[in-house]
């Protein structure tokens, strides 16, 4: 069976999305095996530094680094990364998936991702050029991998 791992920045706090998150992980476990993993999220202060920013960012892929599976595929969410439609991102989970039995997705925190992990990764991939509070996103792929099995398996979920 596939395995799905998503590594994220942050802890959720909400209780509506980790609802979510909860509703389109039961749902999913009848296609992959699921895993979230979140690493801490670095404190922010108010006058940051381009040298603090990415002291924080190192310090915030370091921990994503521990998680990333040496044999996994990787998939940077990234503002300058390639969009899909539906149908294409479900495309390119099943042509992974011949290839790789694990497909690793990885969502940074406030201040993104540094270069050295947007490097290691095999795709980039932007859901919108708009941003979006890296909390929500995860939502957004959770139900964007459920959409993307459901159209592979011709059931109608994205009509």
């Amino acid at each position: 069976m596939l395995t799905i791992q998503v590594i994220c920045v942050g802890k959720l706090k909400e209780t509506y999305l980790k609802s979510a998150i909860d509703e389109y992980s039961k749902r999913l476990s009848r296609y992959c095996k699921l895993d979230i993993w979140e690493v801490p999220d670095e404190k922010i202060p108010e006058k940051l530094s381009p040298s603090l920013c990415d002291e924080i960012k190192s310090k915030e892929c370091n921990s994503i680094f521990r998680y990333i599976k040496k044999d996994a595929y990787v998939i940077a969410l990234d503002l300058r990364g390639k969009q899909f439609t539906s149908e294409d991102f479900s495309s390119q989970i099943e042509k992974i998936s011949m290839t790789s039995s694990n497909i690793t997705f990885i969502i940074g925190g406030s201040l993104g991702l540094t270069d050295e992990l947007l490097n290691s990764c095999h795709q980039k991939i932007c859901f919108s050029k708009m941003t979006f509070p890296h909390q929500l996103i995860r939502v957004f792929l959770l139900e964007q991998i459920f959409r993307a099995f459901k159209i592979a398996n011709g059931e109608t979920y994205h009509r």
